[in-house]
């Protein structure tokens, strides 16, 4: 039902008490209008006539801007704030992409998706998009009907905050599109802040004794992540879309012509996206926009080339975390002096010593740097990863005054060495061969394999170091493992100290614990019934987790997020997973060779895996873990009703039409475990011409084997 309006006086015939009466009028009515939007989705009056009241109110102002109410609609849309955000779980994963750092990054890009898609210059161009890549926070917009229904952020890419009503305040973002839209669009872009709106906010937060902002990616962040969305509403957020998740209908089948929708839909997208078809214009696009970067007015850090056929992007397909058809041609790190006044030794969770540098702070980019990264002593002495000279062979001082540099979110770095500035008497810094933290010898390992020196020296303290107990701890219950939420670095050194928590399992008994305990967590210094409450509570959710989570959590050495969901997905569940681990012990088993046939996973990430499952402390510790923690399993690959679904297949000899790098992206979009030899478990080999060993194996084991044209008439590709 529609609300009727009252006469009105024109604006610039009110007079100052009357204006004032007016805004106060407008205000709560314009708050009734929000609270039926977005909190009961039931509004009484039309888009067009609430945007009128809107116009009216900020007419009023800007004619009397003495008279801007606390409670403005300029300054506040949306609802209450709530409690915390919510889960959002992405039906198209949000990935990050590969980097290129010169122009011949850029030429070997265009080289590897033209050799995947065994795509010859003679087929003609191969089109390819350039866009600035906007320095600021990734968000997802789910419309439904056309209508706004959900925001999140990447988060960790498979699900991200719900930061819905903090979205709906963002002036670039439609509540709505327009007629003929498909019935669900998901588009994707940054929300980032201008250089300008940045310092007057800043200024304005100065001004109020509040804290500031580092950068404007900062500042967006923290403003699009406010529990409270008046918060939100009340800082200068943009938006440009330039991507998209799940979507009904296609309106293109390029990505420029995705964009190009994007904009008729009324979203902001970048004007200075190109399309390209060689590879000189694609590095003449982006030297052109690093020319341009200091008068855009907000931050970009390089440019990102997709190519531009949907159907060629659909062939590519993804690589772990990234797509094989974008990357991101990042700007040259930017650089600045200053001087190193002390280099500190940390020990990390597998007792890696890792050299620090205190510098004296200074501005770089934007960001107040104090702190640089050291890699380890070679990198200190002025010797590369092959024993070559690096800096010119110049060694790192104390005292020193050095040339630093960051790019991104990569931890800074110090580049090179002023030799000039060096004070006389100061001294090669000497690496300590004993651990800091326990005393323990501190050495370099050989490789079996190599005969080389390990880079890394390592404390051989193990588990009477207590740094390398609690970096595991803090690594076991950080965001990609377990997640408990309020046991961050401070509580785990807090409980460690006190002997509350000295392994994961302690954990999960400490409510326990503390119910028997003669001085409760909550009557701790820093701690309340709440915020117990709360610790507790979050330590129970995690109770039951992902696979991946749980394998990743461990801690075993050189296996990150993205080798935990490789194994997890090879072998399903936790059970099946310990079991075939300790099998692999022997090097010689069927297990073994399983695990190393894992595409993606090779002989340096079984070793550690099987290393860390033959030590008995790690089967006690897994053990007592295991009384308190359920692994769920892991989630089997939706493939329809794909003939291969589930099924193990080996690729051998020469593919004549796709290249085995797209076979196996094929076969794992249709459900299929690819391997690399053949074994007792294979379900199927595809031969090309050529195939040898693994064909006579196939033989030798009753496998089944098809050509490469029988496999696309098994697929239906």
């Amino acid at each position: 039902m529609t609300e009727t309006a009252a006469p009105q006086i024109a604006v610039e015939n009110l007079t100052l008490e009357e204006a004032q009466a007016e805004l106060a009028r407008l205000a709560e009515e314009i708050a009734g209008h929000d609270k039926r939007y977005y909190g009961q989705d039931a509004p009484t009056v039309s888009d067009a006539e609430y945007d009128a009241l809107r116009q009216r109110n900020a007419a009023i102002e800007a004619r009397y801007p003495e008279l801007v109410r606390e409670d403005s609609p300029s300054a506040r849309v949306g609802v209450e704030p709530s409690d915390g955000f919510g889960k959002i779980t992405h039906k198209v994963p949000m990935l990050s992409l590969d980097n290129a750092f010169d122009d011949e990054d850029v030429r070997d890009f265009v080289a590897r998706v033209r050799r995947f898609l065994k795509f010859d210059p003679l087929m003609g161009a191969l089109g390819v998009t350039a866009e600035p890549k906007i320095d600021g926070l990734s968000l997802a917009l789910r419309y439904e009907g056309g209508k706004l229904v959900s925001a999140a952020t990447r988060g960790d890419g498979s699900v991200g905050e719900n930061v819905t009503a903090n979205a709906r305040t963002i002036a670039d973002i439609p509540h709505s599109l327009p007629e003929g839209v498909p019935d669900v669009v998901e588009v994707r872009g940054e929300v980032y802040m201008s250089h300008a709106d940045f310092q007057a906010l800043n200024a304005r937060m100065a001004g109020n004794g509040g804290k500031t902002f580092a950068n404007p990616r900062n500042a967006a962040a923290g403003s699009l992540r406010q529990l409270n969305p008046d918060i939100t509403a009340s800082r200068p957020l943009r938006f440009f879309a330039y991507a998209w998740g799940e979507i009904s209908e296609m309106p293109s089948d390029t990505q420029m012509g995705m964009v190009e929708a994007f904009g008729r839909w009324g979203f902001a997208v970048n004007p200075r996206m190109k399309r390209c078809e060689t590879v000189d214009e694609l590095i003449s696009v982006y030297h052109g926009i690093e020319e341009e970067r200091a008068t855009l007015g907000y931050d970009i850090d390089g440019v990102v080339y997709k190519v531009d056929r949907l159907d060629l992007q659909q062939r590519l397909g993804f690589v772990s975390r990234s797509p094989r058809w974008a990357i991101a041609h990042k700007f040259p790190a930017e650089q600045a002096f200053t001087i190193l006044r002390d280099i500190e030794i940390q020990v990390g969770r597998t007792g890696a010593l890792t050299p620090v540098a205190k510098l004296e702070p200074v501005t770089v980019g934007g960001v107040v740097v104090s702190n640089a990264t050291l890699h380890n002593e070679d990198y200190i002495k002025g010797i590369g990863q092959d024993g070559e000279p690096i800096r010119g062979g110049k060694d790192i001082r104390v005292g020193d005054t050095v040339r630093i540099q960051r790019a991104g979110d990569v931890i800074p770095q110090i580049v090179d060495v002023d030799l000039d500035k060096r004070p006389e008497g100061s001294e090669a810094f000497a690496f300590p061969d004993t651990c800091p933290a326990c005393g323990s010898h501190a050495v370099r390992e050989e490789n079996a394999k190599t005969g080389r020196m390990d880079a890394v020296r390592r404390c051989t303290g193990g588990l009477v170091c207590p740094a390398q107990a609690t970096e595991k701890l803090k690594h076991f219950v950080s965001r990609n493992a377990f997640d408990i939420e309020g046991f961050g670095d401070k509580q785990v050194d807090a409980f460690f100290a006190e002997g509350l928590v000295k392994s994961p399992a302690d954990i999960f008994t400490l409510e326990e614990r503390d119910r028997q305990a003669l001085t409760k967590l909550r009557n701790r210094d820093g701690w309340g019934a709440v915020s117990a409450k709360n610790l507790f509570e979050a330590i129970s959710a995690r109770k039951i987790i992902d696979l991946n989570r749980f394998i990743f959590a461990l801690g075993i050495r050189h296996v990150g997020e993205g080798n935990a969901k490789l194994l997890a997905r090879a072998y399903g569940s936790w059970g099946v997973f310990a079991s075939a681990m300790e099998a692999a012990g022997d090097h010689g088993s069927e297990a073994w060779a399983e695990l190393n046939d894992i595409d993606g996973v090779g002989s340096i990430v079984a070793e550690a895996v099987t290393e860390f499952f033959a030590e008995e402390h790690n089967r006690e510790q897994l053990a007592a873990l295991l009384e308190h923690v359920t692994p769920k399993d892991a989630e089997k690959i939706e493939a329809g009703d794909s003939p291969v679904a589930g099924k193990t297949v080996v690729f051998t000899g020469s593919l004549e039409r796709m290249t085995r790098d797209e076979a196996k992206a094929m076969a794992e979009r249709f459900g299929a475990k690819v391997a690399g030899s053949v074994s007792k478990k294979t379900d199927l080999v595809v031969a090309g011409p050529g195939a040898g060993s693994k064909l006579k194996k196939a033989e030798e084991h009753g496998v089944e084997v098809i050509t490469e044209d029988q496999w696309f008439d098994l697929v239906g590709a």
